[in-house]
């Protein structure tokens, strides 16, 4: 856990001083939100010629849905590694698992009732889709409807018959089985041998995170792309569902942080807002970087010093980053009912069931870093095969927007997990508490 810690820690000084540097039109958020701005503009005033940069949308998305297989697997197998050797952490493991996945249910649950509740995406008055897009995702929709596959010929199918083909058609469901299946094979192995493949792996995954950095960097071209093309088929209908959705998103995720998280924490005896003003400052870095990764060194440092065990805060961090995203979730089943409404696909309380237990396992293999979670996203809505693809672009003009309370709540998330954990374990010093845990405000 150490050796992890301090991989991932770096020089955090250096990593202010380099962000200070560095000149704010290189900033992707901003180049972003001009690119939105523009594509609007390009959308009222030339709505013939917008509707034609669709292709640039839809380039950025082929690239994207190719980071999609191998993120998962990386990001799950080392997430699995850096949780220790199960035997060991034993009690700290089971019920770090246990609560990820009660939580996240929550979180998901959550989203779809809150989606259909306030109806977000329903004021755009159905996009237009082009017609192959539309016809793709009617036949998808009927095949779906019309087959009744029956639950063991579902479970069935999560299951590859071919490590490789499983990749090559980007059937995420197999993917994520093989990625669990791998990890735990890694974890069977001798520390000796298990540690050059573990270093190879953490090699890859750095390198395969700057192959995403090279595609985000074009995000801006696709975001122009995709939102001119939206405002010039649909009118100014698109804007305003667009602002409702990240409107609707910010008090969702303030709900959730308040009341599940805080109700979460009374039952401990904990006070969310004491918690949350203790990482006050990893809180606003959040704000700036919306990456759930920047923060990471700090609290691995920080927790301890709240009450629970420097073990246990080892333990359930790096682990939670992969499993158990709260704002991830709360995103991902918003986002699929705002797609729904937003193009006309009515989902039947058995499908949303689906799409459910279907994020329950893609929210998994998200990235820790600004844009991870959308690229997950894709691939659920792209394996739900109802939901339309096209859609992703639109909502990715307004996602650096939703990424800040997205990573936020993240974060905040894992914090709360650390502690209720490390509670339930008997590996929180409660003196320790006392002292600084009731003057988090200070």
């Amino acid at each position: 856990m150490a050796t992890m810690a301090t991989t991932q820690a770096g020089d955090p000084a250096l990593t202010a001083r380099s962000s200070k540097k560095k000149p704010l039109w290189r900033n992707l958020g901003v180049q972003v939100a001009v690119s939105m701005v523009l594509g609007i503009v390009v959308g009222l005033i030339w709505p013939e010629f917008a509707a034609s940069m669709k292709v640039l949308g839809d380039i950025f998305l082929r690239l994207i849905k190719t980071a999609v297989a191998p993120l998962v697997f990386l990001t799950v197998v080392v997430g699995i590694v850096a949780a220790g050797d199960i035997k060991r952490v034993g009690k700290v493991g089971l019920i770090a698992m246990i609560y990820f996945e009660i939580v996240s249910t929550i979180a998901l649950a959550l989203g779809l009732v809150f989606g259909n509740l306030i109806g977000v995406g329903k004021g755009m008055g159905h996009v237009t889709a082009p017609a192959a897009a539309t016809k793709g995702a009617e036949a998808a929709a009927h095949a779906a409807a019309s087959t009744h596959t029956s639950f063991d010929q579902f479970l069935i199918n999560i299951f590859p018959d071919n490590f490789i083909g499983a990749f090559a058609r980007g059937e995420l469901l197999q993917v994520l089985v093989i990625a669990l299946f791998f990890g735990f094979g890694l974890m069977a192995l001798s520390p000796e041998k298990r540690a050059p493949i573990e270093k190879g792996l953490n090699t890859i995954s750095t390198a395969f995170f700057e192959f995403i950095h090279i595609i985000m960097a074009l995000a801006p071209i696709g975001t122009f792309g995709a939102v001119a093309y939206a405002v010039g088929s649909n009118g100014t209908s698109v804007l305003i569902a667009l602002a409702y959705l990240v409107a609707s998103f910010y008090l969702l995720v303030a709900l959730f942080i308040l009341v599940v998280l805080g109700a979460v924490c009374a039952l401990f005896r904990i006070n969310i807002l004491h918690l949350l003003r203790y990482i006050r400052e990893e809180i606003l870095i959040m704000l700036g970087t919306a990456s759930s990764e920047s923060v990471l060194p700090r609290l691995l440092e920080k927790l301890p010093a709240y009450g629970p065990s420097k073990q246990t805060v080892g333990l359930v961090l790096p682990t939670g980053y992969a499993f158990n995203l709260d704002g991830t979730s709360l995103f991902m089943s918003v986002g699929v009912i705002f797609l729904a409404n937003a193009y006309g696909v009515p989902l039947s309380w058995e499908q949303e069931l689906g799409l459910l237990a279907i994020m329950l396992l893609t929210s998994k293999g998200a990235a820790t870093v600004s844009g991870g979670s959308f690229v997950v996203f894709a691939a659920t809505v792209t394996t739900s095969g109802i939901l339309p693809v096209d859609g992703l672009a639109l909502i990715f003009g307004v996602y650096r927007f939703l990424s800040i309370a997205l990573a936020t709540c993240n974060v905040i998330g894992n914090t709360v997990a650390a502690v209720v954990v490390a509670k339930l374990a008997g590996e929180f010093d409660e003196e320790t508490f006392r002292r600084v845990g009731s003057g988090a405000a200070e």
